[in-house]
C-alpha cells in the first residue's frame, strides 16, 4: 500500500512545502524547557509566553529564519565562586521554535518578571477571484 501525503495527493497542488514544514517541526525535538503557553489575544493575534526565570534580555535571542519564530536562551558563563549545595533553578540553554503560517508577523516581545511574551499577528487573507480566458489552439 502506497503511504498518500499532502504533496502526493491528485487533488492537493502545491502543498509540499507545508509537508516539508510539519516534518521538520515533528523533528524538531522540543524537550518540556522552558515551559511556555500560546494564547490567541485577538481574532488576528497570539501570543507566545516562555518561562525564562534567570535569563536577561541579553541571554534571549528571537530570529524568524524561514517562516519560523526560533527563540534562543543562553546564560553568560560568569567565571564566579558560588557553591551549591543544591541547585534546582534551571539555567542550561534553549531553543524553541514555532512554524509559522503564511501572513503570520512576529510583533514586539516584551520581558516581565521572568516571562518573554512574543506578539504574533495575522494579516487578514484577500480573497481572489481570477478569471482565466481560454485561448483557441
Amino acid at each position: 500500500m502506497t503511504k498518500l501525503t499532502l504533496g502526493s495527493h491528485p487533488y492537493m497542488l502545491g502543498f509540499e512545502q507545508l509537508e516539508r514544514m510539519l516534518e521538520r517541526s515533528a523533528k524538531s525535538g522540543n524537550e518540556g524547557y522552558p515551559p511556555f503557553n500560546i494564547e490567541q489575544t485577538s481574532e488576528s493575534s497570539y501570543r507566545i509566553t516562555l518561562a525564562v526565570a534567570g535569563f536577561s534580555e541579553q541571554d534571549l535571542s528571537i530570529t524568524v529564519e524561514d517562516r519560523q519564530l526560533v527563540i534562543r536562551g543562553r546564560q553568560s558563563d560568569e567565571a564566579d565562586t558560588r557553591i551549591y549545595l543544591h541547585r534546582g533553578i534551571a539555567a542550561r540553554q534553549f531553543q524553541r521554535s514555532f512554524v509559522l503560517a503564511d501572513g503570520v508577523e512576529v510583533g514586539e516581545a516584551i520581558m516581565e518578571n521572568g516571562l518573554l511574551h512574543v506578539d504574533l499577528t495575522r494579516a487578514e487573507p484577500e480573497t481572489v477571484v481570477q478569471r482565466i480566458k481560454i485561448n483557441k489552439g
